[in-house]
């Protein structure tokens, strides 16, 4: 599968979301499918879409088999089938889904914000699912390198590709033998210097 758009992981999300928190208006029309992804609270980043651009995205994640329309209404409403298309549990559905919603999150974080979707005994338990998605023969997910001053690491999905700050730490290593390379020859050139004065009987 190809990596998601911004737009259709919030699609994806809301309808798998809504699923359990809104049931009586599930499955979701365009309407209130806009009104989940515009959501001011408990998203990350805050999206500002319109229908016309929510339909596209609806378009995509058919074609992708992770969403499929529903008949018999006079207005026509759309369902997730994230966890069949994408071969992970409902609990693993659950951690992606608010990964998508609200960004990077520590396991601690992720326990309490799936509580409505999918109830998890304890932070080990959940911890054991992130290690399981992020083994996957194409992980779906990734621990980020540990901010300074942080007690925990936190986790982003990888539904939408790379995640920047995981190739910016990547590099940091390269930079760091750069840096040290070039404080190594300006150590030399100061030491050949201060031989060529005192060779020349200059004071430096």
């Amino acid at each position: 599968m190809r990596d998601l758009t911004p737009l259709e992981a919030r699609v994806l999300a809301v309808l798998v979301e809504k699923e359990a928190t809104v049931p009586d208006s599930y499955p979701l029309s365009v309407n209130a499918l806009a009104s989940g992804c515009n959501q001011k609270t408990a998203r990350d980043p805050v999206m500002n879409v319109s229908e016309a651009e929510i339909l596209a995205a609806l378009d995509e994640l058919r074609s992708l088999h992770l969403v499929n329309t529903v008949s018999g209404s006079r207005v026509v409403r759309y369902e997730h089938n994230g966890a069949r298309a994408l071969g992970v549990p409902g609990a693993g559905l659950a951690i992606l889904t608010q990964l998508m919603l609200r960004g990077p999150q520590t396991a601690a974080e992720l326990r309490a914000n799936t509580e409505r979707l999918h109830r998890f005994a304890d932070v080990s338990s959940v911890e054991g699912f992130l290690d399981e998605l992020a083994g996957c023969e194409r992980p779906m997910v990734v621990r980020l390198p540990k901010a300074p001053g942080a007690r925990e690491a936190r986790w982003a999905h990888l539904l939408c590709g790379p995640v920047a700050s995981v190739a910016e730490a990547q590099a940091l290593p390269a930079r760091d033998e750069e840096v040290a390379l070039l404080r190594a020859e300006v150590a030399e050139l100061r030491g050949l210097v201060m031989r060529l004065a005192g060779e020349l009987g200059v004071n430096l």
